[in-house]
């Protein structure tokens, strides 16, 4: 197996647990709470349809481990035969609590709802309440967004668009609509949604619809949540299918010295999803641009919030994780 060196980040290379286990790091989420980053991803060992959603922690982004399962299978929503992907999660600091949101759906996706689930730890476990569709729109990828405590949902909706919802105060539902964008030629709206606010500024970030296969993912930005929203660009090399891989989360490590942002993104193997590798690499963010940017091994450090590649940039490589 391919392993990533310890305090290093190769993008397209496994990571693996203190067991020596592949981390399921898939579709992940991501909180940094204290000196720790706890994520979440979807347990992919089983195949596609649902068996866990595994929390882990790391002080560096680079050495992962395995806190537990924060989920497991069991019945309705959770059944083994439910798709259930994409954990995200939410610190609740009036309550001190954990909420997890979730795409839940049926085998062959047309259920399209977001679920909900509560948890006193990060790790969990999980208290799971149950799920909808916000407002009666169809939910598929899913991301969310928290700033001076009010939180929000984005969802993917192929019918109308990308929406981004206001959560009610517990982050427990979906309070009211805020705006909602589509490609730019109007067809539908991106998935696997994330956003960040740099310097006054909104970057919304999106994947195309194109099932396991890869493309160039786009980005939006926007003076306030309503929008008006700018026309999507790219914010990786025309062609290289965002160095294949799909957007998951954006990491921010705000440092002593900068704040950084880094994409969790996934390379996905439909016939082995639990050894799709991760491909995480630096964004960069400011001034109403975005770009990301190819290094063979890089690090984070994590207090200063700097960034230092281990190598020169190097064109990627499409091999696998074996």
């Amino acid at each position: 197996m391919n392993h990533t060196t310890s305090g290093a980040i190769e993008p397209g290379r496994l990571f693996h647990d203190q067991h020596g286990r592949t981390a399921q790091l898939h579709g992940i989420g991501i909180l940094r709470l204290g000196d720790r980053f706890w994520a979440w991803g979807e347990d992919k060992r089983r195949g596609g349809t649902f068996s866990a959603i595994a929390c882990y922690s790391s002080p560096d982004l680079a050495t992962w481990r395995y806190e537990g399962d924060s989920l497991t299978a069991g019945t309705g929503d959770l059944a083994p035969d439910r798709v259930v992907e994409r954990p995200k999660v939410l610190h609740h600091a009036a309550t001190g609590r954990y909420v997890m949101f979730l795409h839940i759906d049926s085998a062959d996706y047309t259920d399209a709802r977001v679920g909900f689930a509560v948890g006193d730890r990060p790790a969990g476990p999980y208290e799971y309440r149950g799920s909808v569709r916000p407002l009666g729109r169809l939910s598929r990828d899913i991301g969310v967004h928290t700033e001076d405590g009010v939180g929000y949902l984005l969802s993917e909706d192929r019918d109308h668009g990308l929406h981004i919802y206001r959560l009610t105060d517990d982050y427990l539902a979906v309070d009211s609509l805020v705006s909602t964008t589509l490609a730019d030629h109007g067809r539908h709206g991106y998935e696997s949604p994330a956003l960040v606010r740099v310097d006054g500024t909104y970057y919304l970030f999106g994947s195309d619809l194109t099932g396991w296969t890869t493309n160039d993912n786009r980005y939006t930005t926007a003076p306030v949540l309503t929008g008006p929203w700018a026309p999507w660009r790219l914010f990786a090399p025309e062609g290289s299918a965002t160095h294949d891989s799909q957007i998951s989360a954006i990491a921010t490590v705000y440092g002593t010295e900068r704040t950084s942002h880094v994409y969790l993104g996934d390379r996905w193997l439909p016939d082995r999803l639990a050894d799709s590798p991760p491909v995480w690499l630096p964004l960069h963010i400011g001034g109403g641009r975005a770009r990301l940017e190819w290094s063979d091994r890089w690090s984070v450090d994590t207090t200063s919030g700097n960034i230092s590649a281990h190598d020169e940039p190097a064109r990627p490589h499409r091999s696998t994780a074996t």
